[in-house]
């Protein structure tokens, strides 16, 4: 039996990156501590198996030191203020993929000769709140009158999207990385991130969190794209954050949710305040959290009724049940209307090749991109209707 030369310490920096315990991978690797120590080196078999389980390129084992990573875009996450130093292998693989689709799209946009977005970086964060909230909503084409037909918050959230994609920004939503779902995405890591780019600007959702909290998230990184900021957020509607940035982009999306001038006429005091926000939940489209932190931001309750309020609504705000049906309803979501239709446009005319298609995509068979494209091709329709 030949066993491989490797570098142990390349073994353990496999190991902590990808957040598993020496425990759980003796499971797997009955040997896995001495090859760890050194004593005894795996069979080039066993290392293909643990570079797939720990998600860690092959030729990364006979490396000296591990490699430096930095992350690609600013990190705004905080825990009481306080950043987070460590994004999880999940949230990196996943800003890499979305990264690969932007650059493609990118090409795609600039070959097409479509314009540039004069609103990506048209903002700063020393712009007015209530105008930049309203020049969100003009150029999404959103009205509170049109908001209030919409039945759910699922409907309110799809709604927002397609708004979004219309005027050019790539939406995508997904609670697992790629099309695995054995690597679900966790929302108190992050809730979203911002990819800015003047052609191809992108939102990432963590689907994983309830779909009330994935419109806040929504408007939220817009309001990063109008910065012209590529970030990552978990900021909540209760959270307070020291991050300029941050702070500014949060006010922007409540302000584009529930408008203080709107609230103002709408809020009724004498109400018991659980009632009422359920009623302006319903009557805005949103988290009862958001309406209540707005109502907070109003200066109807203070800081204590606030936070007793936020812990009883926060039971019973329904969180991700996950995608039932077929696969590909899903992963229309994952990759978004806009740049489904234009990668299944550019594919079938020969200017992206099938393999890429599948890369981008991450999924393995030439049929289920063929079912993509059908079901892209029902989408287009249905949405030009």
């Amino acid at each position: 039996m030949v066993r491989v030369p490797i570098n142990p310490k390349m073994l353990r920096w496999a190991r902590e990156r990808a957040e598993v315990s020496a425990e759980e991978l003796v499971k797997r690797f009955p040997k896995y501590i001495e090859w760890e120590l050194g004593n005894i080196q795996p069979t080039e078999k066993q290392l293909e198996k643990f570079s797939n389980t720990t998600h860690a390129p092959f030729g990364y084992f006979f490396f000296s030191e591990p490699p430096n990573y930095s992350f690609p875009i600013s990190d705004f996450r905080t825990i009481r203020n306080t950043p987070i130093n460590r994004p999880s292998l999940n949230l990196l693989h996943t800003v890499f993929l979305c990264q690969r689709r932007q650059n493609w799209y990118r090409d795609y946009a600039i070959f097409e000769r479509e314009d540039a977005l004069s609103f990506v970086g048209s903002k700063t964060i020393k712009c007015d709140i209530d105008e930049t909230s309203k020049l969100i909503s003009e150029s999404l084409g959103v009205t509170l009158s049109q908001r209030r037909n919409i039945q759910s918050w699922s409907d309110s959230l799809r709604y927002f999207i397609d708004r979004a994609e219309d005027i050019g920004i790539l939406v995508m939503v997904s609670g697992v990385v790629g099309n695995n779902t054995h690597r679900i995405l966790n929302p108190d890591e992050f809730r979203g991130f911002s990819l800015s780019d003047e052609f191809a600007p992108l939102v990432f959702i963590n689907g994983r969190d309830s779909k009330a909290t994935q419109i806040l998230t929504l408007i939220h990184e817009l309001a990063q794209i109008w910065l012209g900021e590529s970030a990552l957020s978990n900021v909540g509607p209760a959270d307070h954050t020291a991050h300029e940035i941050e702070s500014w982009c949060n006010r922007v999306a409540a302000e584009v949710l529930v408008p203080l001038s709107s609230l103002t006429q709408q809020y009724q005091e004498n109400k018991n305040i659980h009632v009422e926000l359920s009623r302006l939940a319903r009557y805005y489209k949103v988290s009862t959290l958001v309406v209540l932190r707005r109502i907070y931001d109003l200066g109807k309750i203070g800081r204590t009724k606030f936070w007793q309020a936020y812990q009883f609504e926060l039971k019973r705000v329904t969180k991700y049940q996950g995608s039932k049906g077929e696969f590909t309803k899903p992963l229309v979501a994952r990759v978004g209307r806009r740049f489904g239709l234009a990668l299944v446009a550019n594919t079938l005319e020969g200017h992206t090749t099938y393999s890429e298609a599948l890369r981008l995509l991450d999924v393995k068979k030439v049929s289920t991109f063929q079912t993509f494209a059908n079901h892209m091709e029902n989408e287009y329709f249905s949405h030009s209707q």
